[in-house]
């Protein structure tokens, strides 16, 4: 029986509602899957469930918030169903899985209409809105302003954060940005300015995505259509949800029938995303009756010392559901607290436990080092470096904000849309001598010939630029005209772009070999609209800026921030810097709920560990650009005396010595000399 390698919690969720398919879909469902406890397996086990139970696959959405996620779920679900009906039998597909992005992409492409879009519409990565809102910003001369006014990525970060929540501006910046509340009308004037320039040039960045699949689930006539298509929808990560996604999923099931979400509120930890711990905590209301809940408790992970630990952490928590990890895992082995003498001292002692696992059989892969701020490793990287400690650290930039790839892709999506401003004025710059005020009067001159690049081919260029120009409008032309297949054009664009790529930028043979791997990806695609959209929805993170000097290491230490961990495991784990200023951050004690969600951060990097967990809490901390100033912070807050009992107390650092008293000659009698100073 398929559903025989399930526990009770699990198969409770995973049946729930399924007796009778034919005649009624199921009320809602919230699965709570502690740190764990299998709730990738679970949830693929209830679609393969509800597929065997004559549900139509076609007819089923998956929602999660990575597309890995969401292909191997797929596959497992379609793994399952198959060896549920016989092999002999074809497994249906599940053709509606994906991020939340991902699928507002697709949809919003059939029904752009609805909407008041153009269906050509391209999608903004995040560098490029903050480059467009940064035009925008220099356009109405904030940039000029004689106070500091907040730069490109804050403006936008503050933006998104307000189209997500669905909170007003002046909101958002008194909870999350107060240090900008002065600027509350310049920036509504600003946001105006982007808003229009977006519309302006047919694209849209990923907060409009989730914006237009809202709106589209408003009118009761589009969002009909769009209900139709789903019998059943199932969310993951539910707790990381915002209000714009709460309310496209209202839309989709507006009394909760057929809506099964799975998430753990105590990891809950990405508010700065506009994400909210209430979302998950408020489900079970949102319908009458209220949705069933059903717990997941058995961990599959960590040790039982380890869980213990981790649960008295959370035990501390505000509103919550209530839940006790357990785990078949004996282990004599508590995790382990250790007071270090100081930031050098706790990096002694990571190491040497690191070089002694290693030695005793734990690779280095299977290690990881996890910290609250990416800038808290800077002296670890220094150390491993001296003992020869190959790692690598999650972060940096990401594949499509890479100069060459963005190059390329740029050339693709003003082909696609001749309106993106934004991919234009960075494609006509990459030819030489072309400077800012050449690419606003070549678009200037593309929008009154209807976006015909043959019309420019004769146009006067700078004398630099004049040996390249045919071969780039030529290119242009090939690119839009609707004969030229999609297989091989950006073959099209290697070729053309070689020269620049090696003109422009230093270690070109390793940029070529990411653009081969991209035109590898591209061969996968059907559409250039689809491959634009899929590579900025899901980018790889593989990328030649970050390539170094050749490693013949194939094992390597993990170094991540642990909102980066997140969904991760590893056999060893040490945090650092487990103190008061650090976690909690100092910067996140103002209310309650920022407490909590910094207590949420502790307990996901404690259950990232399978065997043995190290918290480190260095006794003396030096304030940066401060030389020896320091100070003594406390161990944090989370782990209260009660929870000191299920840790083993260490301590590192070089002992004092003791100085043995010595005695030569006859005593000076200092005291009687100083007195002596103050006799009249």
């Amino acid at each position: 029986m398929y559903l025989d390698p399930l526990n009770p919690s699990q198969r409770r969720a995973v049946e729930y509602g399924c007796a009778d398919l034919a005649r009624k879909l199921p009320g809602p469902l919230l699965i709570i899957a502690g740190a764990g406890t299998g709730k990738t397996n679970t949830l693929a086990h209830r679609v393969a469930h509800l597929i065997v139970k004559g549900a139509d696959p076609r007819r089923i959405l998956l929602l999660t918030f990575t597309r890995r996620a969401a292909a191997e779920m797929t596959r497992r679900a379609e793994r399952i169903v198959g060896q549920a009906t016989g092999a002999g039998k074809r497994t249906p597909r599940v053709e509606w899985s994906g991020t939340f992005h991902g699928i507002a992409n697709r949809l919003l492409r059939v029904h752009a209409k609805a909407v008041s879009l153009d269906p050509s519409f391209t999608v903004l990565d995040q560098s490029d809105g903050a480059d467009l809102m940064n035009l925008v910003r220099d356009d109405l001369g904030f940039s000029q302003k004689a106070s500091r006014f907040p730069k490109k990525g804050t403006c936008f970060a503050i933006y998104s954060h307000t189209m997500n929540s669905r909170h007003p501006l002046e909101e958002t910046l008194e909870r999350a940005f107060p240090w900008c509340s002065e600027w509350a009308d310049e920036l509504n004037r600003l946001f105006q300015g982007y808003v229009e320039a977006k519309q302006q040039r047919h694209v849209l960045d990923f907060d409009d995505l989730l914006l237009y699949w809202f709106y589209l689930m408003q009118e009761p006539a589009t969002a009909e259509a769009v209900q139709r298509r789903f019998d059943h929808v199932l969310v993951d990560e539910y707790q990381d949800t915002n209000a714009l996604q709460v309310g496209i999923l209202l839309g989709l099931k507006p009394d909760g029938r057929s809506l099964s979400v799975v998430g753990d509120d105590a990891q809950s930890i990405y508010s700065f995303r506009a994400a909210t711990v209430k979302n998950i905590l408020e489900y079970p209301g949102l319908f009458q009756p209220p949705a069933e809940i059903v717990t997941l408790e058995q961990n599959y992970r960590s040790t039982q010392p380890i869980l213990d630990a981790a649960n008295a952490v959370i035990s501390g928590a505000g509103e919550q559901f209530t839940k006790q990890l357990f785990s078949t895992r004996r282990s004599a082995q508590q995790p382990v607290l250790v007071t270090a003498e100081n930031e050098q001292s706790q990096v002694d002692y990571i190491v040497e436990r690191i070089l002694e696992h290693r030695e005793a059989g734990v690779d280095l892969k299977r290690q990881a080092v996890l910290m609250r701020a990416s800038h808290h490793s800077d002296l670890l990287e220094i150390e491993l470096g001296l003992r020869n400690i190959p790692f690598v650290k999650f972060g940096g930039l990401k594949f499509l904000e890479t100069a060459h790839v963005k190059d390329v892709i740029c050339v693709l999506r003003w082909a696609e849309n001749p309106h993106d401003a934004v991919a234009g004025f960075r494609v006509v710059q990459l030819l030489p001598g072309m400077g800012p005020a050449h690419a606003r009067r070549l678009q200037e001159r593309l929008e009154q010939a209807s976006w015909d690049f043959g019309s420019v081919a004769a146009s006067a260029v700078p004398s630099t630029a004049r040996e390249d120009w045919a071969a780039f409008t030529t290119l242009m032309q090939a690119l839009c005209a609707a004969a030229t297949d999609w297989q091989g054009q950006l073959g099209m664009v290697r070729r053309w772009y070689a020269p620049h790529l090696h003109r422009l930028y230093d270690a070109a043979q390793v940029r070529a070999n990411d653009l081969e791997l991209l035109e590898q990806i591209a061969s996968t695609y059907r559409t250039r609209e689809r491959f634009l959209s899929e590579l900025t929805l899901d980018p790889p993170q593989a990328v030649g800026d970050e390539s170094g000097v050749p490693s013949q290491d194939e094992d390597y230490l993990i170094l991540s921030t642990i909102h980066s961990a997140k969904g991760q495991e590893w056999d060893v784990v040490y945090v650092l810097n487990v103190v008061d200023g650090c976690i909690p951050s100092d910067r996140a004690t103002g209310t309650p709920e920022e407490i909590d969600e910094e207590r949420r951060l502790l307990y996901v990097a404690m259950t990232r560990a399978r065997d043995q967990l190290h918290l480190v809490h260095p006794h003396r901390l030096y304030i940066p650009g401060r030389g020896d100033a320091h100070l003594y912070p406390p161990r944090t807050r989370f782990i209260d005396d009660a929870a000191l009992t299920l840790f083993e107390r260490r301590t590192h650092g070089a002992p004092r010595d003791e100085d043995e008293p010595t005695h030569v000659g006859r005593a000076i009698d200092v005291a009687a000399r100083l007195r002596e100073l103050w006799v009249p």
